[in-house]
């Protein structure tokens, strides 16, 4: 069974999300607190599949959350839910640790899309993707295991959620090639994605934080001015 934890302080919100995403065959587990969220996600850990995260809740809210998940799991999907439209809290939230996010008000339509979208990058990850045992990109002192999905720097292991590690993958099996913010979108978010092409700005970012020596000053995760990134090998 697909399982979600989702947390939302207003019930009737929390109720209309729950109904939407049992209809579609999901297990919804609700909390109406961040600090219940935590209690329920400590008590079975590795269960779930995906949480959603209201932003706005009284005590502990969704950034603080979705920090204290992340850490918990590299695996769990996150989206976050938010009513705000200011630029920073998105970007807070990616920065965080959350795959996705979806502002309010929603239709059930795009709350369906977005979940099945991530549950799809979780199954791949989980099951190993295509990649066969063993099989392995190298470049420099960067290893790319496809089929555990891991990403080793040297003998330091980088720990990468769902879409990090699905960015990370499609610029190794494009060295040295720009490759335009649209194309990694369709490429890790799919076509039918709701949201906007910053989504790939923010987790570039987040990726640099982990790979490179100096994040301000990348070698590896380079800007292409005017069209997007790409990853720079050694000469």
């Amino acid at each position: 069974m697909r399982k979600i934890l989702l947390v939302e302080d207003e019930a009737a919100i929390r109720e209309f999300e729950a109904i939407n995403l049992q209809r579609a065959g999901y297990l919804t587990v609700q909390a109406g607190s961040g600090e219940e969220a935590i209690d329920i996600y400590d008590t079975e850990p590795d269960t779930f599949d995906i949480a959603l995260l209201d932003i706005s809740m009284p005590g502990m809210d969704g950034f603080e959350l979705c920090k204290e998940l992340r850490k918990r799991s590299a695996s769990l999907g996150i989206i976050m839910l938010t009513a705000r439209t200011q630029e920073m809290d998105k970007i807070s939230g990616l920065m965080l640790g959350a795959d996705d996010y979806i502002t309010k008000p929603f239709s059930p339509s795009e709350l369906l899309a977005r979940v099945d979208s991530l549950y799809r990058r979780v199954e791949m990850n989980r099951g190993g993707g295509k990649g066969k045992a063993g099989e392995e990109i190298v470049i420099d002192e960067f290893t790319l295991n496809l089929r555990r999905r891991t990403l080793t720097k040297g003998n330091k292991d980088i720990e990468l959620t769902h879409v990090e590690f699905q960015i990370i993958e499609y610029f190794f099996l494009n060295p040295d090639t720009a490759l335009d913010r649209s194309d990694i979108l369709s490429r890790v978010w799919g076509n039918e994605y709701f949201g906007e092409e910053k989504i790939v700005d923010v987790n570039i970012r987040r990726l640099r934080m982990k790979i490179e020596d100096d994040p301000s000053k990348p070698t590896r995760l380079v800007t292409v001015w005017g069209m997007g990134y790409k990853w720079k090998t050694d000469d």
